[in-house]
């Protein structure tokens, strides 16, 4: 089987996003900065963690350089590397900790996204888990000041995640 190209890759992960992520309304907050442009989709070539921490660096460093007008978020894929969910799971924290060593908690936040992904607290086959399943493992680099001002503006952000379990649930269970 031969390996997707970068190109590939980020196709079916913008596909993902536009007709899962926003298609089913799972983060409301998605759609508009996708619709402007101020996304970045970056593909890894790392087969190694540390070579991963490298370009999670690269993509830091280009996000404090742009103004979230012009750049918001950045969804770090990493289709040839942590594809066991435990390892995945060892490596965001990892990530966070890097953060934190940068100095860069409270401007960013990661966001998870794994093949296999499984809340703690679920059952692996939950179709709730779905909401963080993705085509391949990656990294979604937000904002801090971005999320704040999203969750702001929404009427009852407590109530997102409570929706989209009922609604994967619900979609997994089939019309009635």
């Amino acid at each position: 089987m031969r390996e997707p190209q970068a190109h590939e890759v980020v196709a079916e992960t913008v596909s993902w996003v536009r007709n899962f992520v926003v298609g089913h309304g799972l983060c409301p907050f998605a759609a508009a900065p996708l619709a402007a442009g101020q996304v970045r989709f970056a593909v890894s070539e790392a087969r190694e963690p540390s070579q991963l921490l490298a370009d999670l660096d690269i993509e830091l460093d280009r996000l404090c350089a742009c103004s979230p007008d012009v750049l918001d978020t950045t969804v770090l894929i990493h289709p040839w590397l942590l594809h066991g969910f435990p390892d995945y799971l060892e490596f965001v924290e990892r990530a966070t900790q890097h953060l934190e060593a940068r100095q860069l908690t409270g401007v960013f936040q990661l966001a998870s996204f794994h093949p296999d992904y499984c809340f703690a607290d679920a059952p692996a086959d939950d179709p709730a888990n779905a909401s963080n399943r993705s085509p391949y493992p990656m990294l979604h680099i937000l904002r801090e000041a971005s999320v704040t001002r999203a969750v702001d503006c929404h009427p009852n952000p407590d109530t997102i995640w409570r929706r989209n379990v009922a609604h994967l649930r619900a979609l997994a269970a089939g019309p009635k």
